[in-house]
């Protein structure tokens, strides 16, 4: 079982909640709501305070765009800006436009505000189902997630270097379970190759709609890698001069994705500069199949006092 704070910051209560209930409430965040014809509002966040997290923009968007397009057409692409923070007080009006319908291909792009400001630019990219030449990285040798333990087992192990505010912030309770395969700790981040491999899954899911495997994909695939170009310089998100933020965000879908299954995800940076850091990404089942790749800008800027 999970917890989750149902309080204020300094209270102690927390609500109980199944790995199902967990998950389930994951599929009702991504489903949006259909307000007119490529017209959609997205659910706000239960609880979320602050800043919408990224990923959640970029699942409910893809939502949005998938509606507009034959069922037989699957998303393989989709590529997005981050122009604005999104505000948790709020909901996120989504618009699609159909630029484009071909033999093949359907292209759509979505425009998220919140009011009345663009806050996230989408283009996705839909293709019929075809066959042909084929190839993939492998997996290499890695350790099997059953054998690590979970990225809040690691956070209960340091509780006493974490501020209370931080340590309840992350170790909430999430339908995405973390297990990394070589554990990073934003509360001392010495410096390291710029490599990250974490396991992941959705808790006890329980839906087999293909669409909404890969919006919480994509919502998923937003956790973990801007924090890879940081490793070198030794330096997180909790380091107290830093400011960071996503850019922009890229996913490439090639093959179905079940989300309710172990995937790895192998972030590496090749390069960081100008405030900058850019961040690759591959996602391999248990079994060695590359399933989804992704991409990532952003802002790591350390500021003056």
């Amino acid at each position: 079982m999970a917890e989750a704070d149902t309080s204020g910051d300094n209270k102690k209560e927390r609500r109980v909640f199944s790995p199902a209930e967990l998950a389930a409430g994951l599929v009702h965040l991504l489903d949006v709501e259909e307000l007119d014809v490529d017209l959609y509002r997205g659910r706000r966040n239960p609880g979320g305070r602050g800043r919408v997290f990224g990923g959640q923009v970029i699942a409910q968007a893809l939502k949005s765009a998938v509606a507009s397009v034959d069922p037989e057409r699957h998303v393989h692409s989709l590529h997005a800006y981050f122009m604005r923070p999104g505000d948790e007080d709020f909901p996120i009006i989504y618009r699609v436009e159909r630029d484009y319908d071909g033999g093949s291909f359907s292209n759509r792009r979505v425009i998220a505000m919140q009011r009345g400001k663009p806050i996230l630019n989408m283009t996705a990219s839909f293709q019929k189902p075809e066959v042909g030449l084929t190839h993939q990285f492998d997996l290499g040798d890695v350790p099997m997630p059953d054998d690590l333990p979970t990225e809040v087992e690691l956070l209960r192990k340091m509780k006493d270097q974490i501020p209370e505010p931080f340590y309840r912030f992350m170790t909430r309770p999430r339908p995405i379970e973390m297990r990394p395969v070589d554990p990073w700790s934003p509360i001392d981040p010495r410096k390291r190759e710029p490599r990250r491999q974490i396991w992941i899954r959705a808790t006890d899911l329980a839906t087999d709609s293909q669409i909404m495997h890969r919006a919480i994909l994509a919502f998923a695939s937003d956790m973990a890698l801007l924090s890879t170009c940081m490793q070198p310089h030794g330096v997180s998100w909790m380091t107290r001069k830093m400011q960071s933020a996503s850019l922009d965000h890229a996913v490439w879908f090639h093959d179905d994705v079940d989300m309710g299954d172990w995937l790895l995800y192998d972030t590496d940076s090749p390069w960081s500069g100008a405030a900058r850091g850019f961040n690759r990404g591959q996602l391999f089942t248990r079994d060695g199949k590359l399933v989804a790749s992704t991409a990532q800008e952003g802002l790591i800027r350390l500021r003056d006092e």
